[in-house]
C-alpha cells in the first residue's frame, strides 16, 4: 500500500497508539489459534498464519514514518509556538433541524436565507452529497424552491474555481458540514436530516415484484408468451439496422433459435424449478397456442371462481369500526419510533378496511422487525375501545408473552383488559380469562393454538389477529374461519406461505406491503463458514464488549448440554442461559426473563425462538448445524437480530468434514443473496417459484403449471382475476401486447459499463418492467449512481423503452426508424382518430404518407442519432396526443 503513496502521507492524531493497540490484537488472536491447534479440545479447520507474513510490524512502520513527509490530523489544538503546526480555524456548521421540525418555517426559504448571508460576508458555500442521484435531485429541490446559481459540478476540485456568487453542488461523503475562513461546506444530511429525502418511488405493485427478483442463468427452461417453452442460450449481440443490439438466444425443438431483443424481455416468463423434465416447442407448431389457449380457459373459470368468493365477501356485513378522535392520536403518541412510508400506508388501508362496514381479510406482509406489530396495535386499539372483543393468535408461547408485554405496555392507563392464554397460563387463571372472554370482560385476549380450543368462545369478537400465519396448520385455519362470518382477519407474516401469497397477488385478499426498513436499520451480515471454536468465541465476545447478547440456536434439544458445556469453555466470562421447548412453563419462562433482563449473554436454544421475538440488545446469533433448517427457519431466525441500530451479525456453521446435500447447499446459498433489508418477500416468492401456489379452491392446479410454467401461469390467472374483476365493474380488460421496436442505433449495456452478466441480465429484466417516464429517470438516476455516467447505448435502450408506451398508447404494432426517416404499422391496421390522422399528414407537407399497405412513412434526415431520437420521440407524441382525441382533428404538431 505504501508503494502507490507518492506524496506525503495523512495520518490521523492518535495513529500511533491505535496501531500499538492493533498490533497486540494481532499477536494474541495468533497466538490464541496456535493454543488450539495444540490442543485436542476443538476441531479447527483454519491454520493461522504468522502475523509478518500478513502485516508490517512496530518497527516497520516507524521506519515508513521517518522516511516520508507526515502530516498528522489532530481535533485538539496545539500550542502556538511550534512552527510545525498549522490550525484550520475550522468548526462544524449549523445544522437545519429548527427549520426542518417547524410547521411554520419553510426548510428551503431557511436555506436559501443562511446561504446568502453567508455569501454576503464573503464566504463561498459549497453542498456536498452522498451520491450522483441525491446530487441531482438536491440541485433539482433547491431550484424548484426559487434558489439561483445551484448547480452540479463533477468533482471537488471544480468547486474551488466556481463563482463565489454561485452554489456548486458536488459529490462528498461527508456525514456533516464545516466551515473555513472564506468557504462553507454544507452536507446533505445538514440540510435534509437524517431521514434524508428522497423522491417518492412509485409503489411497484405487488403483482410484479416476483417476477423481477428472478434472474436467469445459461441452459434454464424459459416460456415466451407467443413461442412457448424454450432454453435459454446465453446473451448475444446482433447487428439490427446496421447497429448492435443485444438480444437473449432462445433454443427451441429442433435446434431452432428465436432471438429476442432485451427491451422485450417482458414477453418472457421462467418455467419454475422443475424446468428440467419440460418439453421444448417447436417454433412455429401450434402445439403451444392450442396448451395456451386451453390453460387459459381453465384460470379463467378459477378466476370466476375466486372473484364469487370475494363476492359473497363482499355482501357480508361488519360493524364500522372507526377510532376515537383525541384518544386515538394519544395512543399513536406512545409509539417509540417515527412510522415509515409503508407502515404509515398499511396502518391507513387497515383502518380504512375497520371503517368499511365488510369483514376486512389483510395480509400485512413485512419483513422481521419492520413494524407489522404496530399496525395490529392500532387495529386492535380501534376494535376494543368500538367495544368489540381482539383475539391474537400466535405460534409459540414465548411470542404470546412477548406480545402480552407489549400490548400491555401500550394499553396502561386505557379502559381496557388484556388476558394471556398460553402454556404458561394454567388451572384458575386460564379458566378465569375463558370465563372473560364469554363474558366480555376480557377486551383483548392473546394466546396460542390454546385460543382456537373448542372451549373457548367470545361474547362478541371483532378482530382476529394471526402472527406469523405460515405456523398454523390447515385444520386450524378452519377453525380460525370458523370464529364468525363478521370478523375481521388480519394476518401478520414475514414469508407468507404460498397460498396465501398467490391469494393476495391476485386480489382476494387485500394485501399491504411494509418494504421500507426503519430509520437507521442495517442489513445483516451473515457468514457461511465451518464450525471453529474460536469463531465461535470471538462472536461471543465481541457482543459481550460493546454491551449486547447472542443466540446459539442448535437443531436438536440431545445436543444442549454437550453445546453448554463446550460455550462454558469457550467463553467462561459470559453467562449462558437455556432454552427449549420441554422445559416446564415456569421454567422457561424465568429463563426468558432473566435473558431479557441481561442476566444472560448467551441464549442457547432450540428453534422455540424462531417466531418474532424482540430482543433489541441481542444483535449476533449463531446457529449451529444450519444445514439442518430450512430456508423460511433460518431466515426468521437470523430475524431474531438486528431490531435496532445496531450492526446485527448472523454465523451459520456448518460439520467440518460432513459434505452437504444439494437441497442444504441451495438454502444456504439463498441465504447468503438475501443479506439486504426487506429480503423477506423474495423469500417468500423464491418459495413461490419453486413449490407453485399449491391449492387455491381445493382442485390440482399442477397440471396447468407444467403446460405452462409457475411464472406465466401466476400472471395468467392474476390477468384473469383482473379481467372478471373489471367485467364486473362494466370496464373492458386491457389487452396486453408489445410493439417491436427499431431505432438503427445501438441498444445494449456494454461490457464496460456492467461486466457482470447475471447483473446485466437483471437490469435488462427491470428496464422491460418500466411502464412511465418517472420510473424511467428514476431508474437512470440509479444507473448513474451504481456504474457511473450512462453511455449512449444504454440511453438508446431507456429511449426504446419510453417510445414502447407511447407505442401502446398510439397503437403502434412496429416502429421502423433509421437515417432517412420512420416506417409506423398500426396494429390490425387501425388508427383510433383516423380524421386526426389524415389532419396531421396534411400538416406535414409531404414528409408523411400513407402507404396502400395502411403503414406511415414519415421521411426525414435522421443520420445523426441525436436528431433521430429527438424526432422520433416528437413524433409519436404526436401520434399518441392524435390517438387521445375524440373527434377533435385539431393538431398542434411539434416541429419533428
Amino acid at each position: 500500500l505504501f508503494d502507490y503513496i507518492d506524496g506525503p502521507m495523512i495520518v490521523g492524531g492518535q495513529a500511533d497508539d491505535a496501531m500499538r493497540e492493533r498490533f497486540d490484537q494481532i499477536a494474541d488472536y495468533f497466538t490464541a489459534r496456535a493454543n488450539v491447534l495444540s490442543s485436542d479440545q476443538d476441531e479447527t479447520p483454519y491454520n493461522p498464519l504468522p502475523p509478518d507474513a500478513l502485516y508490517i510490524g512496530p518497527d516497520e512502520w516507524a521506519d515508513l514514518c521517518e522516511t516520508r513527509t507526515v502530516i498528522r490530523l489532530d481535533g485538539f489544538e496545539a500550542p502556538k509556538n511550534s512552527k510545525w503546526d498549522h490550525s484550520f480555524s475550522g468548526r462544524r456548521t449549523i445544522d437545519f433541524s429548527e427549520a426542518r421540525n417547524r410547521a411554520d418555517t419553510n426548510l428551503f426559504d431557511a436555506v436559501r436565507t443562511r446561504i446568502r448571508n453567508e455569501q454576503s460576508q464573503g464566504q463561498s458555500v459549497v453542498i456536498a452529497c452522498h451520491t450522483n442521484g441525491s446530487r441531482d435531485r438536491m440541485v433539482q429541490l433547491l431550484v424548484e424552491h426559487g434558489m439561483d446559481g445551484v448547480h452540479p459540478v463533477g468533482s471537488w476540485e471544480q468547486t474551488t474555481v466556481a463563482n463565489p456568487d454561485r452554489v456548486p453542488v458536488c459529490v462528498l461523503p461527508l456525514e456533516r458540514g464545516f466551515t473555513l475562513p472564506g468557504r462553507t461546506v454544507y452536507s446533505e444530511q445538514d440540510i435534509l436530516g437524517d431521514r434524508l429525502i428522497r423522491r417518492r418511488r412509485r409503489t411497484k405493485s405487488s403483482e410484479h415484484l416476483i417476477s423481477e427478483m428472478s434472474s436467469m442463468s445459461l441452459g434454464d427452461i424459459v416460456v415466451h408468451n407467443d413461442h412457448g417453452i424454450g432454453r435459454y442460450d446465453g446473451l448475444k449481440t446482433l447487428e439490427i439496422g446496421g447497429a448492435p443490439h443485444d438480444c437473449l438466444c432462445l433454443l427451441y425443438a429442433g435446434d431452432d433459435k428465436l432471438f429476442l431483443p432485451v427491451e422485450n424481455l417482458d414477453l418472457l416468463t421462467r418455467y419454475g424449478s422443475e424446468g428440467s423434465s419440460a418439453q421444448l416447442d417447436k417454433l412455429g407448431n401450434a402445439s403451444w397456442q392450442v396448451r395456451h389457449a386451453r390453460v387459459k380457459n381453465r384460470i379463467t373459470e378459477m378466476a370466476g371462481k375466486l372473484m364469487t368468493l370475494a363476492a359473497k365477501r363482499e355482501l357480508r356485513h361488519a360493524p364500522k369500526l372507526t377510532p376515537p378522535v383525541g384518544l386515538y392520536e394519544e395512543f399513536c403518541a406512545r409509539f417509540p419510533f417515527s412510522e415509515t412510508e409503508d407502515q404509515n400506508r398499511a396502518i391507513e388501508d387497515t383502518l380504512a378496511s375497520l371503517a368499511a362496514g365488510k369483514p376486512m381479510d389483510r395480509l400485512v406482509c413485512g419483513d422481521v422487525g419492520f413494524g407489522k406489530t404496530e399496525v395490529a396495535l392500532r387495529a386492535a386499539f380501534v376494535t376494543a375501545l368500538s367495544g368489540r372483543q381482539v383475539a391474537v393468535v400466535v405460534p409459540t408461547t414465548l411470542l404470546a408473552r412477548q406480545h402480552s408485554r407489549t400490548f400491555e405496555e401500550r394499553f396502561r392507563g386505557l379502559p381496557v383488559r388484556i388476558a394471556q392464554l398460553s402454556r404458561l397460563t394454567i388451572g384458575k387463571e386460564a379458566q378465569d380469562v375463558r370465563n372473560g372472554l364469554e363474558s366480555g370482560q376480557v377486551d383483548i385476549v392473546i394466546g396460542t393454538h390454546a385460543l382456537l380450543s373448542q372451549s373457548v368462545a367470545f361474547k362478541d369478537l371483532g378482530l382476529l389477529v394471526v402472527d406469523e400465519e405460515q405456523h398454523f396448520g390447515v385444520a386450524q385455519k378452519e377453525r380460525l374461519k370458523g370464529l364468525g362470518s363478521d370478523v375481521h382477519v388480519l394476518t401478520l407474516t414475514a414469508t407468507p406461505i404460498p397460498r396465501t401469497l398467490q391469494l393476495a397477488l391476485t386480489g382476494v385478499r387485500e394485501l399491504s406491503l411494509i418494504a421500507t426498513p426503519p430509520v437507521d436499520r442495517l442489513a445483516i451480515r451473515t457468514f457461511i463458514l465451518p464450525y471453529d471454536g474460536m469463531t465461535i468465541r470471538e462472536a461471543i465476545m465481541r457482543e459481550h464488549f460493546r454491551g449486547g447478547q447472542s443466540f446459539y440456536i442448535c437443531p436438536r434439544i440431545d445436543d444442549i448440554e454437550r453445546l453448554h458445556g463446550r460455550l462454558k469453555e469457550l467463553v467462561p466470562e459470559v453467562n449462558v442461559g437455556i432454552a427449549h421447548g420441554q422445559m416446564p412453563a415456569r421454567a422457561l419462562e424465568d429463563v426468558m426473563t432473566a435473558f431479557y433482563d441481561r442476566k444472560y449473554g448467551v441464549l442457547l436454544c432450540t428453534n422455540i425462538v424462531e417466531s418474532g421475538l424482540d430482543v433489541p440488545s441481542a444483535n449476533t446469533i449463531i446457529v449451529h448445524r444450519s444445514d439442518m433448517f430450512g430456508l423460511s427457519q433460518l431466515y426468521q431466525l437470523r430475524g431474531r437480530v438486528g431490531r435496532s441500530k445496531t450492526r446485527a451479525y448472523a454465523y451459520l456453521t456448518l460439520p467440518n468434514e460432513q459434505l452437504l446435500s444439494e437441497t442444504a447447499r441451495q438454502r444456504l446459498d439463498v441465504m447468503q443473496t438475501l443479506d439486504t433489508l426487506g429480503a423477506g418477500f423474495s423469500l417468500a416468492s423464491h418459495d413461490l417459484d419453486i413449490r407453485g401456489a399449491g391449492n387455491l379452491l381445493g382442485e390440482e392446479q399442477s397440471g396447468h403449471i407444467r403446460e405452462v410454467g409457475v411464472e406465466l401461469y401466476q400472471q395468467m390467472l392474476e390477468d384473469a382475476v383482473a379481467a372478471a374483476r373489471e367485467a364486473g365493474s362494466g370496464t373492458l380488460p386491457t389487452d396486453e401486447w408489445t410493439p417491436v421496436i427499431s431505432i438503427g442505433a445501438p441498444i445494449l449495456i456494454p461490457d464496460h459499463y456492467v461486466s457482470d452478466l447475471s447483473v446485466r441480465l437483471g437490469l435488462y429484466r427491470r428496464i422491460a418492467s418500466l411502464v412511465n417516464p418517472e420510473e424511467i429517470d428514476l431508474f437512470a438516476v440509479e444507473l448513474v449512481d451504481r456504474f457511473g455516467p450512462i453511455p449512449n447505448e444504454v440511453e438508446n435502450l431507456l429511449e426504446a423503452i419510453a417510445l414502447k408506451r407511447l407505442c401502446r398508447d398510439t397503437g403502434v404494432a412496429k416502429l421502423d426508424a433509421g437515417p432517412k426517416g420512420a416506417v409506423v404499422t398500426f396494429r390490425d391496421n387501425d388508427f383510433s382518430n383516423p380524421a386526426g390522422l389524415v389532419a396531421f399528414i396534411s400538416e406535414q407537407g409531404g414528409a408523411v404518407k400513407l402507404r396502400p399497405d395502411h403503414k406511415l412513412v414519415y421521411r426525414r434526415d435522421w443520420s445523426d442519432e441525436q436528431i433521430r431520437s429527438v424526432g422520433i420521440r416528437n413524433l409519436m407524441r404526436n401520434l399518441a396526443a392524435i390517438a387521445a382525441e375524440t373527434g377533435n382533428t385539431k393538431t398542434n404538431a411539434d416541429t419533428l
